[in-house]
């Protein structure tokens, strides 16, 4: 059962006033027109609107108050919460690539995949990260039993990949593995100045040996 007093951000006992405050406030954040092409955004904000049709309506509040009563009374287990998995099929990705996230808990009524708000006790959601910070985007798996008051937290750190550093890096490679190896160079090929250097070398070798044979 959905618990839309989570989806408002406000507590069981809020006033209308307050429901309607709190309305006003994410409906702005979250409207999809200020985030086009968003699933994120835009599921966020039917589960805001549909919180607030819930709890705005007396009469549906109450039915409503009544049902979440019973639920939190049938179950509420008296163990600490665990998380039993949390996993990404892929934590290097490109932006809007696909990636899928699973988990398993034990003991807890309440469950967040954060940034994606209320969850199953266990579950696998298909997720696309179109934003980083710093090249890095964070998943936080929240698990808390009510009753006993305690919440534990794993999270999963996704980083972000660019296609062209990767483009570049197998070019890079590539002229490594491409280029020609060095020899050894023939007299022909070596530069005007070292022919010189040589050729005096020899002049003055041949004049030392004129020299000695005229001494001698």
């Amino acid at each position: 059962m959905k618990n839309y007093y989570y989806f408002l951000g406000v507590k069981e006992n809020a006033s209308e006033e307050d429901i309607k405050k709190a309305y006003r406030k994410l409906s702005l954040k979250y409207h999809p027109d200020k985030n086009p092409n968003d699933d994120f955004f835009e599921s966020r904000f039917m589960e805001i609107k549909e919180a607030y049709e819930m709890l705005i309506d007396a009469e549906k509040r109450r039915i409503y108050d009544d049902n979440l009563s019973h639920q939190q009374r049938s179950y509420r287990p008296n163990l600490p919460p665990t998380i039993k998995s949390f996993s990404a099929n892929k934590v290097r990705v490109q932006k809007g690539e696909e990636i899928i996230i699973s988990w398993q808990t034990q003991n807890a009524d309440i469950v967040k995949v954060l940034p994606f708000g209320l969850q199953k006790g266990y579950g696998e959601k298909v997720i696309r990260i179109t934003e980083f910070q710093d090249g890095k985007f964070q998943l936080l798996l929240h698990v808390t039993n009510s009753l006993l008051n305690k919440t534990i937290v794993q999270g999963i750190t996704i980083t972000e990949i660019f296609e062209n550093k990767n483009n570049q890096d197998r070019s890079e490679a590539e002229k490594v593995i491409n280029s020609p190896k060095l020899t050894r160079q023939s007299p022909s090929q070596l530069p005007r100045k070292v022919k010189i250097m040589i050729a005096a070398i020899f002049l003055i070798l041949a004049m030392l040996i004129l020299l000695k044979s005229f001494l001698d």
